[in-house]
């Protein structure tokens, strides 16, 4: 390497790369590999990171993602993580599936835990993240007794996106924790898009956040020895309008850019 080489990557650091999962979609009976773009934006403008879609199709070489990977966003989808993962019987057969979404992301999680590598976790990522350590989830939240219904409008005909994602409840995060180090313990309005949740928390996860039901809203990894956070509502929706999710996704990409560094 040059001495130029050497004072131009010392002045321009590559940004880092965070690899996001892709959903599995047929349109017209044709299999599509999808990101919402609403990812992708949070992530480029507020991490300040460079997305590369990890596709889900249940054959890729996880191993050659992560060798070019400096962080991993696991994101939310209409699609639930298949509850024989969790020991249990599908409850509901109206409700999506993407088993092979479920063959990448939870081994992906395992391996990221085990070299260090920064976590995000949205919605289904949390509870992908909840049930590749050993955790269970309530398929439906809402039929639990003194439990809301933290699908918001969503499913209820006539609703808009607005009104699926509006603020539903506030989290307080749990003082000392490493969501309330991000953005305080005071608690902070959220929107609510989900019919599952955590039931049995992983025994290697640390609850961070709840909503006024009781209801883990948040979660990091014990075992993991850098970033790690699942957020069970969705940060990514306008952002501009919340000052945590602000914090949060900075958070994501200094880690990320610490990652880099270190390597």
């Amino acid at each position: 390497m040059s001495n130029l080489t050497a004072v131009i990557q010392q002045a321009s650091p590559r940004k880092p790369i965070v690899l996001v999962p892709c959903d599995n979609r047929n349109y017209d009976d044709r299999p599509m590999q999808v990101l919402l773009q609403r990812y992708s934006d949070a992530l480029r403008d507020l991490a300040q990171v460079v997305t590369i879609p990890l596709l889900c199709t249940g054959k890729e070489d996880i191993e050659a993602y992560l060798a070019i990977a400096d962080g991993i966003m696991l994101t939310g989808s209409p699609s639930n993580v298949h509850p024989s993962h969790f020991g249990q019987d599908v409850l509901d057969p109206s409700l999506p599936l993407d088993p092979a979404r479920d063959s990448i992301t939870l081994p992906l999680i395992h391996r990221a835990i085990e070299i260090g590598l920064p976590i995000l976790a949205i919605c289904r990522g949390l509870q992908e993240v909840n049930v590749t350590l050993g955790g269970s989830l309530h398929q439906a939240v809402q039929t639990l007794p003194g439990r809301h219904d933290h699908r918001g409008a969503q499913g209820r005909t006539g609703a808009s996106t607005d009104e699926t994602y509006a603020l539903a409840h506030p989290v307080t995060a749990v003082a000392g924790g490493r969501l309330a180090d991000i953005i305080g313990a005071a608690p902070v309005d959220v929107n609510s898009v989900h019919g599952q949740g955590i039931d049995r928390l992983a025994a290697d996860l640390t609850a961070e956040a709840f909503a006024p039901d009781g209801q883990i809203e948040a979660v990091s990894i014990a075992t993991h020895p850098g970033f790690s956070l699942a957020l069970q509502w969705h940060p990514e929706w306008r952002p501009s309008e919340s000052e945590a999710s602000q914090q949060i996704f900075a958070a994501f990409g200094n880690a990320c850019r610490a990652w880099v560094a270190q390597r």
